[in-house]
């Protein structure tokens, strides 16, 4: 496996190749990620909740984003690594935005940054692109509008609010996104878009006719408890292998069992 980039998603959307995203925030997964042959590792806010323990994607700070993404960038080489902004590093100022971006390229190893928004982050999105820094776009439920969005929805149910993500789709298209992240919208409006951007389009609840999907590490393997989000699938149920593993450890210390001479000096 080569180093992916850009122009690699860009290329398998074009030979019908579907891609393969994960959203992890360490170096060990990192590392698991590459060895598995994922072609892009999103560095993603929701770090808060998962990592955390915030409720939501709002408090996380740039210090945050920029340590997470460091620890993902030192942990795996070949796969695209892609940084979200968190809340208020890119909406208010744009000088501020350029900066921010610049720095979890620069400093965190990022090779592209991911916003939220459509028409009203175009100016933004642009002067990104045109500043030699890869943007990666969000429509659908996006996470730092949640309060907004009155909670975590379906987004694109009715007539007009399909139209509109569809409409800024080919705005942040025109702007200049690789790639384009759809989040819980209905599979068929999901099909629409990525039928008609040339950039790949990359799903999480959004079915399967997008160009490629994206699920959290943490959900994938179990380690979120009992919970799983409607789109994801658990492959494993390490949440639960790791406390049997963690109780065996506590009766063994307590029986003291454990060290025994081949775990002694």
């Amino acid at each position: 496996m080569h180093k992916i980039t850009t122009a690699k998603l860009k290329e398998m959307k074009k030979n019908k190749q579907k891609i393969t995203l994960l959203s992890a925030y360490d170096y060990l997964t990192a590392r698991l990620a590459e060895s598995a042959g994922i072609e892009g590792i999103l560095v993603g806010d929701s770090l808060g909740m998962v990592v955390l323990g915030y409720e939501n994607t709002l408090p996380v700070t740039m210090e945050e984003m920029l340590h997470h993404t460091k620890a993902v960038s030192r942990g795996a080489k070949l796969p695209l690594i892609i940084a979200d902004m968190p809340f208020l590093s890119y909406q208010a100022d744009l000088k501020d935005a350029l900066y921010n971006a610049g720095k979890l390229i620069k400093e965190g190893g990022a090779q592209a940054v991911k916003l939220e928004g459509g028409r009203e982050i175009q100016e933004t999105i642009t002067k990104m692109v045109s500043s030699g820094m890869p943007v990666m776009g969000h429509l659908g439920l996006t996470p730092q509008s949640i309060h907004q969005l009155g909670g975590y929805k379906i987004q694109g149910k009715n007539q007009k609010e399909a139209q509109k993500i569809i409409d800024e789709a080919k705005i942040l298209e025109e702007s200049g996104i690789f790639s384009l992240i759809l989040e819980c919208v209905p599979r068929e409006l999901a099909k629409t878009i990525a039928e008609s951007l040339s950039i790949p389009v990359i799903g999480i609840g959004a079915g399967e006719f997008c160009d490629g999907q994206i699920q959290v590490f943490h959900d994938l393997v179990g380690l979120c408890g009992e919970f799983t989000p409607k789109h994801a699938k658990r492959y494993l149920n390490l949440s639960s292998e790791i406390k049997n593993a963690l109780i065996k450890y506590k009766e063994e210390v307590a029986q003291g069992t454990f060290p025994q001479k081949e775990n002694s000096f």
